[in-house]
């Protein structure tokens, strides 16, 4: 499957560029930074998929669907949108515009292969009602953690904020509790972000820390009581935490 990579995050790109072209089935046929550069290759090359950012300078995202919507082409690939502002308005307007499927920044990778051949290869109406439920519980999931992490004020710049999402779902999905974090959850994460088990955990205490410093702590108070007071809440705990919190809708 051939894809296009639309986002002005040139560290995002690449990362998305290596991990996809390592899978057996995906072929990133180019990477481009702005809405034009999109356009350009849209025009010059035929490709399956389009991996589109909302906010790009010159053109945007929005500005992309409806130029696309004006182009004579032979192929229409199929566009999956990664934004980290997943409002009703904003998601109902791209549906219009012809995007086919959102994912919430920031995403696992896995989960984003898996959305990708679900969505866009062949006839999306395969998918079964089962496997539909549990792809949109996942994503549900995923935001509620990610807006959870919002509301505590973890910077989403920081890499942590990305490990803490990532090892809340593993807690959710997988049961990763207590001394499992130093012993399974931080090498499964290290393992997956090339870096060590000593970063992982480092990451997610400046992030932690940066929220707890910057960010809503009254909220954080009250995410981790009763065991948390005016310390710093544990790595552990606020895993814990916004786990349990992530499933009480």
């Amino acid at each position: 499957m051939r894809i296009l990579i639309v986002d002005n995050n040139v560290e995002l790109c690449q990362l998305l560029e290596e991990y996809l072209n390592n899978q057996p089935d995906f072929n990133v046929i180019g990477l481009a930074h702005d809405g034009e550069q999109a356009l350009a290759i849209t025009q010059e090359d035929e490709y399956d998929v389009m991996l589109l950012d909302i906010t790009m300078p010159y053109l945007d995202g929005i500005g992309v669907l409806e130029r696309m919507r004006t182009i004579n082409l032979q192929k229409r690939p199929k566009v999956i949108v990664m934004t980290a502002f997943g409002t009703d308005g904003l998601i109902s307007r791209l549906t219009g515009l012809g995007a086919d499927y959102f994912v919430m920044k920031p995403f696992r990778l896995e989960m984003l292969a898996d959305r990708i051949r679900q969505f866009c290869e062949g006839n999306p109406s395969i998918v079964s009602r089962e496997q539909a439920s549990a792809i949109e519980s996942t994503v549900n999931t995923e935001q509620r953690i990610t807006k959870l992490l919002h509301t505590m004020g973890v910077p989403p710049h920081y890499k942590g904020f990305l490990y803490l999402k990532e090892a809340v779902l593993m807690c959710v999905e997988d049961g990763y509790f207590g001394g499992n974090l130093t012993k399974q959850m931080y090498p499964c994460l290290a393992a997956k972000f090339k870096t060590t088990s000593g970063g992982v955990e480092a990451a997610i205490r400046n992030a932690v820390l940066a929220a707890w410093e910057n960010g809503n702590t009254e909220y954080i108070r009250h995410l981790c009581d009763p065991h948390c007071d005016e310390r710093i809440p544990t790595n552990t705990l606020i895993i814990a935490k916004i786990a349990e919190e992530s499933q009480i809708y």
